[in-house]
C-alpha cells in the first residue's frame, strides 16, 4: 500500500524515514542538507548535533544497538561524509543499521570543480550494505524505504544515500511505499536437528553468544536453550547481560577452562574472529549459529552451522526430544572455576594501592551502578579491564566498538544511549588516549542538556601498545601522553564538571558525585602506568 506526497527533497526523505520509526537525526551542520533540517524543523523532529561527524554516525548507532530499530545520521558533502566514514565501518563491522543520509554537489554541474564535489560512493560502498545516489526527487521514497529495508534485513548492517543539491532543495510529488514486511529467514530444519543434536548429546557443552543475540531479539530464546539442554553460557558483546550474573548457567570469569576442557563449543550471533580464537578451540567440535547464511565463517569447517533467524533456531534447540548428557558435573566444575575467579577478581578490585591499579575503578563502579544503567567502553587497555570486571545485568546495556576496535565512539555513544534512556544512568568507561578522539563533544552534550558519566583511567600512556613494544624490542616510541592530565578541566571548560582522584579512598564519593551532577560529568583517575591487562597477541 502506498500513498502520495508533495514536499522538498527533505520532506519526502523524512516521511520515508518516519514509517520505519526513526525519531530522531544526528548530524553537523553543512549547506548540502538544509532541507532535512528545514523538514525535521518543521515538524519538530529532534535534531541532536555534534562537533565531529564521526560522533553523529556513532550516535545514530548507538541508537540502532540500543533500540533495534535505524539510527540515522546526516552528513553534508565532502569532508562531511568522508568524517563519518570510521562510525559506518564501525557499524558495518558490528552489523548496526544505521542510514547515513549525505549531501552532494549539483549534478548538473559535476565535473566543473563545485564546492566538495566528490564521489562518495566508491568509499562507502565496501562498508555498506547499499549505497545509492538518487538523482531524482520524486525517487527518495522509494530509495529511503530500498535502503532501511536492506539495512534491517539479516545479516543487519548500516546504508548510505547521497543527494545531489539541486534533488534535495526541489519540490516534487511522490509516492511513499510502506515498509515492506521483513520476514524471518527460516533454517534449514535438518541443520537445526543435527546442530541440536550434538548440543545434547556433548559430554562438556558451551554456549557463547554474542550482538546479534540481542539485535535479533533472541535473548528469551537463549535463555530457554540453555535451560532445556543445561548448558553454561558465556557471552560477549551486547551478548553480555543475556543471563543475568545470578543465573545458575551464567558463566563470565571461567571462559579458559571452559573452552580447554570442553567437546562442543556453540557460539551464537557472533563471527569466529581474534576474539575467539578464530573458531580454533582445539579437539571441540564447533556448531556456528548466525542469523543469515552470508555470514557463516569461510575459514572454519564447522560440524554444524544452522543460518536464519535465531529465535527460530534457538527455539527449536530448546525443544530437541532427542538423547541427552547429563552436564551436572561439567557446570559444577565450571562453578568451582567462577567462583575461585570470581574470589581473586574481588581482591584485585579492593586492593589499596598508590598509585591506583585500574580494578579498583570497576570495584567501586559495581557499588554504583543501576542494573539497568547504560556502560559503554572506548579504549584499549582500560576497556579491557572493563571487559573482565564488569557483569551486565541486563541485556542491551553494554556498548563497545566491537571487533572493527576503533577508538572514538565514547561521546558519540553516550549521546545516543542518553537520547535513548532519558532516566538510566549513563558510563562511558575511557581511556587517556581514546580521550583525544572525542572528548570535544562534551560541549554538544553540555549544550544539549544530556548529563553522562565519564570516567577516564588517566595512566599517561598507549597502554595496549607500550607494554607489548617493549616485550617485543626492549624499548617503546610513540606510546606515551602526558601524564596527569587534567581531563576534567577539558570537561569543566566545555560546559560540564569533573574532579581529578589520585587515592583510591576517594573513588566512590567521586562517582557518585558524578551521577549526581546533572551534567556531563569527568572522574578523572590517575592509574598505575605500569599496570598492564595480561593478553596474548592479536597481531595475528
Amino acid at each position: 500500500m502506498t500513498e502520495r506526497i508533495e514536499g522538498h527533497g527533505g520532506e519526502l526523505a523524512l516521511a520515508a524515514l518516519r514509517a520505519y520509526g526513526v525519531r530522531e537525526m544526528f548530524t553537523l551542520s553543512g549547506g548540502h542538507v538544509f532541507p532535512i533540517y528545514d523538514a525535521a524543523h518543521k515538524t519538530d523532529f529532534p535534531i541532536y548535533d555534534v562537533r565531529h561527524e564521526q560522533s553523529a554516525v556513532f550516535a545514530a548507532e548507538a541508537v540502532a544497538k540500543l533500540q533495534r530499530r535505524p539510527g540515522l545520521a546526516v552528513l553534508t558533502a565532502g569532508p562531511g561524509v568522508t568524517n563519518g566514514i570510521s562510525g559506518l565501518t564501525s557499524a558495518y563491522f558490528n552489523a548496526s543499521p544505521v542510514l547515513v543520509l549525505g549531501g552532494r554537489a549539483p549534478q548538473f554541474r559535476w565535473g566543473s570543480g563545485s564546492l566538495q564535489e566528490m564521489d562518495h560512493l566508491p568509499l562507502v560502498a565496501p562498508v555498506t550494505k547499499h549505497a545509492e545516489t538518487v538523482f531524482s526527487t520524486d525517487d527518495i521514497p522509494r530509495a529511503v524505504t530500498a535502503a532501511l529495508t536492506a539495512a534491517l534485513t539479516p545479516h543487519r548492517g548500516p546504508v548510505f544515500l547521497d543527494f545531489p543539491l539541486e534533488a534535495v532543495f526541489s519540490v516534487s510529488d511522490a509516492e511513499l511505499p510502506a515498509p515492506p514486511g521483513i520476514a524471518p529467514i527460516e533454517p534449514d530444519p535438518d541443520e537445526v536437528t543435527r546442530a541440536a543434536a550434538l548440543i545434547a548429546s556433548a559430554a562438556r557443552p558451551v554456549i557463547i553468544a554474542g550482538s546479534d543475540v540481542y539485535a535479533g531479539d533472541a535473548v528469551d530464546a537463549l535463555r530457554a536453550a540453555a535451560e532445556a539442554l543445561q548448558v553454561p553460557v558465556f557471552t560477549n558483546g551486547m551478548g553480555r547481560g543475556a543471563l543475568p550474573p545470578e543465573h545458575p548457567l551464567a558463566f563470565a570469569k571461567a571462559r579458559r577452562v571452559a573452552l580447554k576442557g570442553a567437546d562442543v563449543v556453540v557460539v551464537v550471533g557472533t563471527p569466529l574472529d581474534f576474539r575467539l580464537s578464530f573458531g580454533d578451540f582445539g579437539d571441540a567440535k564447533v556448531v556456528h549459529v548466525v542469523d543469515a547464511p552470508s555470514h557463516r565463517a569461510g575459514h572454519v569447517q564447522p560440524a554444524a552451522a544452522p543460518a536464519g533467524d535465531l529465535r527460530l533456531i534457538l527455539t527449536a534447540f530448546a525443544e530437541h526430544h532427542g538423547d541427552r548428557a547429563d552436564h551436572t558435573d561439567w557446570i559444577a566444575g565450571l562453578r568451582t572455576a567462577e567462583d575461585a575467579a570470581k574470589a581473586r577478581d574481588a581482591e584485585e578490585m579492593a586492593a589499596e594501592t598508590d598509585p591506583i591499579r585500574p580494578a579498583r575503578i570497576y570495584g567501586e563502579l559495581h557499588k554504583v551502578l543501576d542494573r539497568d544503567a547504560i556502560t559503554i567502553g572506548d579504549g584499549g587497555d582500560f576497556v579491557s579491564y572493563a571487559g573482565r570486571y564488569l557483569e551486565p545485568a541486563q541485556p542491551g546495556t553494554w556498548l563497545d566498538p566491537g571487533p572493527y576496535g576503533c577508538l572514538g565512539t565514547g561521546m558519540g555513544y553516550a549521546m545516543g544511549a542518553r537520547v535513548s534512556h532519558p532516566d538510566r544512568q549513563i558510563c562511558v568507561l575511557m581511556g587517556d588516549g581514546a580521550a583525544g578522539f572525542s572528548l570535544m563533544d562534551v560541549e554538544s552534550l553540555a549544550r544539549q542538556r544530556l548529563p553522562v558519566v565519564i570516567v577516564v583511567g588517566n595512566n599517561g600512556i598507549w597502554g595496549l601498545e607500550k607494554h607489548p613494544m617493549r616485550a617485543m624490542y626492549g624499548y617503546d616510541v610513540a606510546a606515551d601522553l602526558q601524564p596527569e592530565l587534567r581531563y576534567d578541566q577539558v570537561v569543566s571548560a566545555l560546559g560540564g564538571a569533573g574532579e581529578t582522584v589520585a587515592k583510591a579512598a576517594d573513588l566512590e564519593p567521586a562517582l557518585r558525585r558524578a551521577f549526581d551532577a546533572g551534567v556531563p560529568y569527568l572522574v578523572n583517575v590517575l592509574t598505575d602506568p605500569t599496570d598492564a591487562y595480561p593478553r596474548s597477541s592479536n597481531l595475528a
